[in-house]
């Protein structure tokens, strides 16, 4: 029996508020990602997509219910064992960049690599072949501010790349870009993906680029929906 190589089973998640009373926001969802699946979950602001994301990507931890990767639960993960799996296993990209300004194109693509002790070289030869692959070879050595937006958030896309996940966490990856940007740095996206066999889940207002996806969740009253 193959597994999904990601479950997340019944999670609830809460949130405490000023006047005393909790707003559940994630209530008994339940998701399975088969390998090699890119999918998207669309949703009204404040319905739960980023609080998912950060459950998934281990960044916090459900009240209720379990979040099971290759059969494997992450909640029983040490703080060892979930940085190394933020680190390893899950790869993030956020609506902003996020691109420091003090480096090149080239060192903020490598970073995360360099994170895990690797030589330079080995780092630079892996985020050549990214920034290669996005469609920016000739802007290595170009320092962030003076790249466009798009290619601003191509660059965020391979160094979410870097460290070869499992699973790539997306957050709103087109939202801070116009429409025609936006779709051409999704189709980017979705190619890259596809030719290397990775798994994705994004989060996105945008219905048109939601349809670009594999499967397709509306996140409503804490569930998905398809």
């Amino acid at each position: 029996m193959e597994f999904p190589i990601l479950y997340a089973k019944e999670i609830t998640k809460k949130f405490s508020q000023p006047d005393k009373t909790e707003l559940v926001v994630l209530d008994g969802l339940s998701l399975e990602v088969r390998k090699g699946t890119i999918i998207a979950i669309t949703g009204s602001s404040g319905s739960g997509k980023s609080t998912l994301l950060h459950l998934l990507g281990g960044l916090d931890t459900p009240d209720e219910g379990d979040i099971l990767v290759n059969n494997d639960s992450i909640l029983s993960y040490n703080s060892k064992q979930k940085s190394r799996y933020r680190n390893q296993e899950i790869g993030f990209v956020y609506q902003f960049h996020y691109l420091m300004p003090e480096l090149t194109v080239r060192e903020n693509v490598a970073f995360p690599y360099l994170m895990r002790d690797y030589q330079k070289h080995e780092a630079f030869e892996k985020a050549d072949a990214l920034l290669l692959a996005v469609g920016l070879e000739g802007k290595r050595d170009y320092m962030s501010f003076q790249l466009s937006g798009g290619e601003r958030q191509r660059a965020a896309i391979a160094r979410g790349l870097i460290n070869s996940p499992s699973i790539l966490l997306a957050d709103e990856p087109t939202g801070s870009l116009d429409w025609k940007t936006g779709e051409r740095v999704f189709n980017v996206f979705r190619e890259l993906l596809k030719e290397r066999g990775l798994t994705a889940i994004i989060v996105t207002h945008n219905e048109e680029l939601a349809q670009l996806a594999d499967e397709r969740y509306h996140l409503f009253n804490g569930k998905l929906n398809q």
